[in-house]
Parts: C-alpha cells; sequence; structure tokens
C-alpha cells in the first residue's frame, strides 16, 4: 500500500472517534483531507458536527463535504481536534507545519479537549530535526528576525543549521494564512526540543515554532504491520 493509503487508514480510525453534535477542530493537510472524507462519509450516513478549521483551504474542503464550519469565541468548546504530523518521537513531540498552517493549528490544538494527530507509519522518528523545523515569523523587519534566529540556533549548537524563507508561487515569498512569512529550518537533528522552542520564542518578531511539545493526547499511526496507537 501507499503512504496516503495508510495516511487514509489513520484518519478513518480517528473518525470512529467523533460523536453527534461534536465541535472539532479540523487540521490541515493530506492526512487532515482524508479526515474530512471519512467524516463526510459519516455525515450522510447522519452524523452531524461542526468544525472549527485550521486554514482557508480546509475550510475550503469542509465545506465542500457539508460539515457546518464556526468561528470560534470565548465559549466555543472545541471537543476534539484531529491534525497530521510531519515528525513525531516517542515522546509524542511534533514537528508540523509542512503546510503552513502551523500557528493556527496549535492555536486550535492548545484549545481542545482532546487533540488526536494521525499520519503513516513513516512519520515516526527516533530523533526529531530530519524534516526542517518551520517558525512563522512576522514580516515586518525580517532579515532582522532571519538574523536572530540564525544566531539563537548557533547558541545552542546548531552552527550549520539552513534557515531559508519559505517560497511560495512565482518565486514570492510564501505567506500563510495569517499574512506571515515562514522560517524552514535544517537541523539535521534536535536533541532537546523544550530549550529550542523556548529559545525561538523568545526573538521578537518570532510568532511560533513548528514544535508541538507535549500537545497530542494520542497518535494513531498505520503502516504495513496495521494501526499503532500511541500515547503519553
Amino acid at each position: 500500500m501507499s503512504a496516503d493509503a495508510y495516511k487514509k487508514q489513520a484518519a478513518e480510525a480517528a473518525a470512529a472517534l467523533v460523536g453527534p453534535e461534536m465541535t472539532l477542530g479540523l487540521g490541515t493537510g493530506s492526512t487532515a483531507a482524508h479526515f474530512i472524507a471519512a467524516l463526510a462519509l459519516r455525515a450522510r450516513g447522519g452524523l452531524y458536527v461542526k468544525g472549527a478549521p485550521t486554514s482557508d483551504d480546509t475550510a475550503r474542503k469542509a465545506a465542500a463535504a457539508g460539515i457546518d464550519l464556526i468561528e470560534p469565541d470565548e465559549t466555543t468548546i472545541i471537543d476534539l481536534a484531529v491534525d497530521g504530523t510531519d515528525e513525531v518521537d516517542g515522546a509524542l513531540t511534533l514537528i508540523k507545519g509542512g503546510g503552513g498552517a502551523l500557528l493556527r493549528e496549535k492555536i486550535v490544538a492548545n484549545a481542545a479537549r482532546r487533540f488526536v494527530v494521525i499520519a503513516d507509519a513513516s512519520k515516526k522518528v527516533a530523533q526529531l530535526g530530519k524534516f526542517p523545523l518551520p517558525v512563522e515569523i512576522d514580516r515586518f523587519a525580517f532579515a532582522l528576525t532571519v538574523r536572530a534566529v540564525r544566531e539563537a540556533l548557533a547558541d545552542l549548537g546548531y552552527a550549520r543549521a539552513e534557515v531559508r524563507l519559505r517560497a511560495g508561487a512565482a518565486g514570492a515569498a510564501f505567506l500563510s494564512d495569517g499574512g506571515n512569512f515562514i522560517l524552514d529550518c535544517a537541523l539535521a537533528r534536535i536533541d532537546d526540543a523544550r530549550t529550542l522552542d523556548s529559545a525561538l520564542k523568545k526573538i521578537p518578531g518570532v510568532i511560533e515554532t513548528g514544535l508541538f511539545i507535549g500537545m497530542a493526547d494520542e497518535v494513531i499511526l498505520a503502516g504495513p504491520e496495521g494501526l499503532e496507537r500511541l500515547k503519553p
């Protein structure tokens, strides 16, 4: 089976966790799209849910699937958030943001009563860092922020890290749905995710990092050996 088929399996397993009248946090990316498709099947069978999308792309997919969308306010309770990941280690620390929605994904995941991550088994790693770490930054004087990020990484022992501004269509810089730039930091290996996350967030101009630490309540992986469910 292909990686995409395994993503679909994991998404269908997560869709089975959804109950009637739930308010759901809907992640972004190819695996989250499979989750939305699985919800659409259940909705045709009579299940009613509401969704809080983490990106404009997810909003379009969810609306097309017939899922009612909400704009969360202070009274909103998100029962379950489901999203994919770019990497996950044995402590359930994640690297996310390959799709460029890391800030909104983290806001929704943090607000959810339960955060479930779905992925194909290849996303499970012994050591985080092979996937470049996304860092969302403000556009104002962004070159100064880039310099500060490089200096902070060097101070932490990542002197050879490659920090690149993510490119979008037609050569222009990629913009998140919030209108921010994203840096992709190729570190090769992350030994202390908490220290790295804290150091980067102290930099004025850094809005959020793609490190999701202590947030996942469950990770559902699908691969040749079947489904694997990881919990803290």
